[in-house]
């Protein structure tokens, strides 16, 4: 049997990790990436976050992309290496690390981000490794019952070059509900990539050969151009990303775990 031909459309830099993964479980992969991702240039309130972090409760990063950008722009040597101010207090200090900020998380690629960027373990929060859903929901699961009351927390996040939205604020009107105080920075926007005539020439045969597409976004489903996608086929790594997809035109849509193991599994399962 042939290998199943995979496009993954993650940002350029993830989709490259993913290419690597999905070749080494035998698959055809190859990236198309239909989001950009561009670090925003530095700013005020960018400076202001870092020069407040040690009033914050918690910072959560809503990807490995915001981490990256967030941390590139560091002040130094004004303000010392927070990352490695937090690895000393754990190592030495257990009670100053009690009232050490947090650091949350999303899923794996987020935490992978942050451990690179020097944030210890024990300063992270994440949903686990076996959780159904890396998302916003999986981890309020994990911090919602903390007392959030009067806390600050900073949200660092990106923001849409189309709309300059920022993207879903659902666990910011969680902790609102719960009595947070909440700030926002964006590092990067996410833009809709200029296709090449030949990434044009692909979708078209990829739309109708078989090949199975990896959607990790709505907004990527957005960013795809307008044509007939009714015999094409995709995995969609969450239910809100399926229905989007399927609202495009998708009509053969599988919902996986966006964990390696169980996205191969579901690519392989569409085999003809």
């Amino acid at each position: 049997m042939n290998a199943v031909r995979v496009v993954v459309t993650r940002p350029e830099r993830d989709a490259r990790r993913w290419v690597r993964d999905l070749q080494q479980h035998g698959l055809q992969a190859e990236a198309l990436p239909l989001i950009d991702i561009a670090a925003l240039p530095d700013s005020q309130r960018l400076q202001q976050a870092w020069g407040e972090i040690d009033a914050y409760a918690a910072l959560m990063f809503v990807s490995g992309n915001a981490v990256d950008c967030f941390f590139a722009l560091k002040p130094t040597p004004v303000h010392a290496d927070r990352a490695q101010e937090a690895a000393d207090i754990v190592a030495n200090d257990a009670l100053a690390a009690a009232t050490a900020p947090r650091f949350m998380a999303p899923g794996p690629g987020t935490v992978a981000a942050l451990r690179h960027a020097g944030v210890p373990d024990a300063l992270i929060d994440a949903p686990a490794a076996d959780a159904s859903q890396f998302d916003s929901e999986a981890l309020w699961a994990l911090v919602g019952r903390r007392d959030w009351q009067s806390r600050r927390v900073l949200i660092v996040r990106g923001q849409s070059a189309r709309s300059g939205a920022p993207g879903r604020d659902w666990l910011a009107r969680k902790l609102l509900a719960a009595g947070a105080r909440v700030d926002f920075v964006a590092v990067y926007q996410r833009r809709a990539p200029v296709f090449t005539a030949a990434q044009l020439q692909r979708m078209e045969t990829a739309a109708h050969d078989g090949s199975v597409w990896l959607f990790s976004s709505s907004e990527a489903v957005a960013n795809l151009p307008a044509r007939d996608w009714s015999q094409a086929r995709a995995v969609a790594t969450h239910p809100r990303i399926a229905e989007a997809a399927r609202a495009a035109g998708w009509a053969v849509v599988a919902e996986s775990r966006p964990a390696l193991a169980d996205i191969v599994a579901s690519i392989e399962s569409m085999q003809s």
